[in-house]
């Protein structure tokens, strides 16, 4: 690890009659040097979020069409890509997260790009890779479309976030490129367990599972937990939402792990990080819905460093004012709240996110001093 501050660059919202945000944004990825990756005949993952359906807080799609079409420009094969959730809902196989895609304006046309499932149909396509400088994770679990790619493309809405403070770069790398194996890892190293309610004992899990770690008793699917290996599996494969991961890791301990899987991801290739802070939402995006935004939308922001990328994006957020009207302002109102001077944390109380960026710069993926360059 070095000293040597890393450059993030910045540039507002505001635009001239003659210039769009597309090529706002064009023009801030070149100023902070995008131009220095070959991309020739290289394939470019762009990884972002697609937001859940019934959320409008995502990116639109305008802002990918502008970052596809820059790599295009310099010769490279650009798509986008994300990984299915570990959770049910809309993106949770590939089928349901490419009409997710569609619905929410990702298709070819609106991008210039296709759009692939990292993980593949049930969130089983990945690779284990080891972790560099791993202390929680000796080894990752990464979609294998997004391990695969010559160059990878960091598209982050900079938004907050109920468990980990705030979803930015190391956020959408890390837990978004992890498969469903992954994402348990991260999540708790747990394994899944069957609600007996909404079982309908068809037998598809068994099938899927590897492990013969599920019986039937009583009519319902059991999973015999000194059998199962925690691939999650079974999750994709249950069509009534009956099988969840437990939720056991501890806020700090989460952003840690989450740290050391966006290591293992951008370790030996290319990576460069773009975040927009705008639509603020107090949560993520895999939510079905959006509350009001807590902070104005402040700009877009690039730089190759992940851990100073998402200091920077934290810096001015915590230099903003909130927003009325919003989650972060109802808390800051209410009689005896106690004040974190952290809008994150006064948002979410219960969340941890300095942890994340500390043990992302104590693993080398980057650094959190650094040098906001505007444009």
């Amino acid at each position: 690890m070095t000293n040597t501050k890393a450059s993030v660059y910045f540039t507002d919202f505001r635009t001239k009659l003659d210039v769009s945000l597309g090529v706002k944004l064009q023009n801030l990825c070149r100023r902070a040097g995008i131009g220095q990756i070959d991309f020739t005949e290289k394939f470019t993952a762009i990884k972002m979020h697609f937001g859940e359906l019934g959320n409008f807080a995502y990116l639109r799609p305008n802002y990918v069409r502008a970052v596809a079409d820059l790599i295009k420009e310099l010769g490279g094969k650009p798509f986008l890509t994300d990984c299915n959730t570990l959770y049910p809902g809309s993106r949770k196989n590939a089928v349901d997260h490419l009409y997710n895609a569609e619905v929410n304006g990702f298709n070819s046309v609106t991008t210039g790009c296709y759009v692939i499932i990292a993980d593949g149909l049930k969130g089983t396509d990945d690779i284990v890779v080891p972790v560099p400088g791993g202390e929680y994770c000796r080894e990752a679990y990464i979609g294998r479309a997004l391990y695969d790619a010559d160059v990878i493309i960091s598209l982050n809405h900079f938004k907050g976030h109920e468990m980990t403070g705030f979803g930015g770069a190391i956020k959408n790398l890390g837990m978004g490129g992890g498969s469903r194996a992954g994402k348990m890892h991260q999540h708790n190293d747990g394994k899944p367990v069957v609600e007996p309610d909404l079982c309908r004992c068809c037998r598809l899990c068994a099938r899927e599972c590897g492990s013969d770690a599920i019986s039937y008793e009583s009519g319902k699917a059991v999973i015999h937990q000194d059998l199962c290996k925690g691939c999650g599996r079974c999750i994709g494969a249950c069509a009534f939402d009956a099988i969840h991961a437990t939720n056991g890791t501890a806020a700090d301990m989460l952003g840690r792990k989450m740290a050391e899987y966006t290591a293992a991801i951008c370790a030996g290739k290319p990576c460069f990080h773009i975040s927009l802070i705008m639509d603020v939402s107090p949560n993520c995006d895999c939510h079905g819905e959006n509350d009001a935004p807590i902070l104005p939308n402040l700009g877009m922001l690039a730089s190759f460093d992940p851990v100073a990328l998402d200091q920077a994006c934290a810096d001015l957020c915590l230099a903003a004012d909130p927003l009325p009207n919003s989650q972060l302002s109802d808390n800051l109102a209410k009689p005896g709240w106690q004040h974190h001077h952290d809008h994150f944390k006064d948002s979410n109380p219960n969340i941890s996110w300095k942890e994340t960026l500390a043990h992302s710069e104590k693993i080398g993926l980057g650094t959190r001093d650094y040098e906001l360059i505007r444009c």
